[in-house]
């Protein structure tokens, strides 16, 4: 056995490794260290530098320990190679935040990366590390080592176990999720972690045996945990959801074993040399004790642990508001007087500063009050309004009054029409800047258009390339342009906190205004999730107190990154990120439509009717309702009817509101791309500029009854056309039901607990107002 060439040989394919993954990954997606062709900066600090001068050192270190230590066999090799990523990543997110809880978090991201190149690696070093020679060890002490492993977890969880993954029934060893779900997780990971100290420490000596052992404890719980989630979960529903959450449970497994255990191993070092300071039968009792403090915690006494969301989001009360404006009441929007209100509408994004490929064709349609009263006239009473922070601060420091005046106009036309607006700060892509002419794009990567977003003052891109890779979301030069805004490279998302409380100011007596967008699908820079929670969440944070400092009320609404709209889940922002409880969540609910999925010819990540509950599961973890701010786009497919049908039966059943995607799309629009019509709701003939046939087979459905006003609180709903069924319950009698019946015969209805039912004719159909009290129901005859 050779010890220093097999070090050298696992050390050299490691270097290899990463060296070629970054010559042919051009986006850094893929690859353990990427390189998008920018220019390194010195001048910002420790964050752009971090893969370099601490993910790769901390790489090739670990892998050299765990090679000298744990390379005689290749399986330990493998587990000692993926602790060795893991770790770097968690030691490069550090120095990026600061927070370990992030840090340790952001180290299962790349499980994805960590096992094949543990493999790869670890294959070289079987194949020219020379010979092996296998020595066992003696096992020695496993239940208290495999105890404290248990302890740790819940009271180390940070962020491990939360999202959309972990749905009710799951165990997991978090104080938020109660008594119960700690205690199992907790035997759960104990009962895992005793076989892998068995298998492992007669193996892999000293420390590292123990830190390894707590990596395999880790991933068999997050095994043990995505086969619970097949059973409580729905398992295989028309998608592979099963998996992906599989895969979740054991990341977060991986990295939490990865960052807690060098414990485990510290501690079986001790017992076995016997040079613990208290007698073994002290640490077990303080073993214990420590895990009675955890459990105690889970159970939220009152003063120890008050109990939060599921992930630990604050939920104080709603703060005072006019009674004209919404707000967030708990789970639902609603109105100063009691009641539910569903906003269910279309985006308009006619006001968007879009990228010009055809001087020939125009951008954008023209928004004029006809679109308003058009949109009434399907009912709908919304409009999330896009607007582009380029045409709003083209200098930086001034709002610019005539972008400002137009969307004013469009407000006033809402507010006309009753149609609210949610003001949305719409980007795609970044900026609306295009590849240059002499643009390099590296291979699989090709030139792009522009599409829209930040002005150019505020798009830092250190020259890497503008170009694409399987679309506009994921570019050098985009994904660059990201980075700098979420760690605030010269105050540019300080500045766009900033113009959130000008624009804020402008509309802060203004009640048909229901809120405010801070930024559409955000980007995930080069870094998540240091990028799209932790980050995400202090531009959101920073956003809110801006508007707030200017006198607004509304509320705010927050989004998931874009990931969210690529693979129908992510993580969003970390809760408690605000204690301001006016916010929405408003995840973009693009399952089956525009998901990476279905790009590439598998079956859904995501099935439609399930993003609904992981969404809703996301919402619950803010204490925040759920509203959805862009669906749709299922394109020219033959079963576009049946996907909108299959959607709008969800939202029902969820008794939930959102705005399609989109009202209208110009020829011109980028988004478009270039073919015969210009497609949205409202359809542009390309060759005449005009209006051709609408989508009316969508329009029907958006067009369906719906109660835009409940009493108290809905309790079910479901609709089709003129036809509908609802329940609510109210705590006391309530003249505020509103309810939107398409069409022209007058409707006919029933239930019980409404009186004074009225209805009036309005274009496109009837508005029906009544009274209702305590448990009601009503239903079209």
């Amino acid at each position: 056995m050779n010890p220093v060439r097999r070090t050298a040989v696992a050390l050299a394919a490691m270097v290899l490794l990463v060296v070629l993954q970054a010559a042919a990954d051009p986006t850094g997606l893929l690859a353990l260290v990427g390189w998008q062709g920018a220019e390194l900066r010195f001048d910002l600090g420790l964050w752009p530098l971090a893969p370099y001068l601490v993910f790769i050192p901390v790489l090739l270190a670990m892998t050299w320990w765990t090679t000298l230590r744990a390379g005689n066999r290749f399986w330990t090799h493998v587990a000692g190679l993926v602790l060795a990523v893991l770790l770097a990543q968690a030691a490069a997110c550090l120095a990026m935040t600061w927070d370990p809880a992030v840090a340790g978090w952001a180290a299962g991201f790349v499980a994805a990366k960590a096992v094949p190149a543990a493999l790869i690696v670890a294959l070289v070093t079987r194949w020219l590390g020379g010979q092996r020679n296998l020595v066992g060890h003696d096992a020695g002490s496993l239940w208290i080592p495999a105890a404290v492993l248990a302890v740790a977890a819940p009271l180390l969880a940070g962020h491990w176990w939360t999202g959309a993954v972990y749905a009710p029934g799951i165990p997991v060893a978090r104080i938020d999720r109660g008594f119960t779900s700690s205690l199992v997780a907790m035997l759960l990971l104990a009962v895992c972690a005793l076989p892998a100290l068995r298998l492992v420490r007669a193996r892999v000596p000293g420390v590292l045996g123990g830190w390894i052992a707590a990596l395999v404890a880790g991933g068999a719980v997050g095994v043990v945990q995505g086969v619970v989630g097949f059973m409580v979960d729905g398992g295989f529903r028309g998608d592979i959801w099963p998996l992906m959450a599989l895969y979740v449970a054991v990341a977060d497994g991986l990295a939490f074993g990865a960052c807690t255990g060098w414990m485990v191993g510290l501690v079986a070092v001790a017992l076995d040399r016997r040079r613990v300071a208290l007698p073994a039968r002290v640490a077990v009792a303080a073993t214990a004790s420590a895990g009675a403090v955890a459990l105690v915690l889970s159970l939220g006494l009152p003063g120890i642990m008050p109990r939060t969301g599921v992930d630990g989001a604050k939920n104080p009360a709603a703060p005072a508001m006019p009674a004209p404006f919404l707000r967030a009441d708990g789970s639902i929007i609603a109105d100063g007087d009691g009641n539910q209100v569903l906003l269910r509408g279309a985006n308009v994004n006619q006001l968007v500063d879009f990228y010009q490929y055809d001087s020939a064709l125009p951008v954008v349609r023209p928004l004029t009050e006809v679109d308003y009263s058009d949109m009434a006239s399907h009912g709908f009473n919304v409009v999330r309004l896009n607007i582009s922070w380029s045409a709003l601060e083209p200098v930086r420091g001034a709002v610019n009054a005539e972008y400002l005046g137009r969307i004013k106009q469009a407000v006033a036309w809402g507010k006309q029409h009753g149609i609210y607006t949610v003001l949305d700060m719409h980007q795609d892509g970044w900026w609306n800047g295009p590849s240059p002419e002499d643009v390099a794009c590296r291979p699989g990567t090709e030139p792009m258009w522009g599409y829209d977003g930040a002005p150019e003052w505020a798009t830092i891109t250190d020259g890497a390339p503008r170009c694409q890779f399987t679309g506009r979301d994921i570019s050098p030069a985009g994904d660059r342009a990201f980075q700098h805004f979420y760690f605030d490279t010269d105050g540019i998302q300080t500045a766009l906190a900033q113009t959130w409380g000008k624009l804020a100011g402008e509309f802060k007596d203004e009640p048909m205004v229901a809120g405010f967008d801070l930024l559409n699908e955000p980007g995930f820079g080069e870094t998540a999730p240091v990028t799209t929670a932790h980050q995400l969440g202090a531009f959101f944070d920073r956003a809110i107190t801006e508007i707030r400092a200017a006198g607004a009320p509304q509320m705010v609404f927050i989004e998931p990154s874009i990931l969210w709209s690529g693979l129908g889940f992510d993580t969003g922002p970390i809760p408690g990120f605000t204690d301001d409880p006016n916010i929405v969540f408003s995840p973009h609910l693009y399952a089956e439509s525009i998901t990476m999925d279905r790009d590439l010819g598998i079956p859904p990540i995501v099935g439609m009717e399930r993003q609904f509950q992981l969404a809703q599961r996301v919402a619950d973890s803010y204490g925040a309702p759920l509203w959805s701010g862009e669906y749709g786009y299922w394109g020219e497919s033959a079963d576009v009817e049946s996907r909108m049908a299959r959607y709008a039966a969800t939202e029902d059943q969820h008794m939930l509101g959102s705005a399609y995607w989109v009202w209208k799309q110009a020829c011109g629009d980028p988004q478009n791309g270039v073919g015969s019509t210009g497609n949205g709701l409202m359809v542009q003939d390309c060759a005449t500029g005009g209006d051709a046939a609408p989508q009316t087979v969508i329009l029907d459905h958006l067009s369906r009854a719906y109660p835009m006003r409940t009493p108290g609180k809905l309790t079910s709903l479901a609709a089709q056309g003129p036809a509908f069924q609802l329940a609510g319950t109210t705590t006391a009698r309530n003249c505020g039901l509103k309810m939107w019946i398409p069409g022209s015969a007058q409707p006919a209805v029933e239930g019980t607990g409404v009186t004074d039912i009225k209805a009036t004719q309005v274009p496109g159909g009837w508005q029906l107002a009544a009274c209702a009290e305590g448990a009601y129901t009503l239903r079209s005859k």
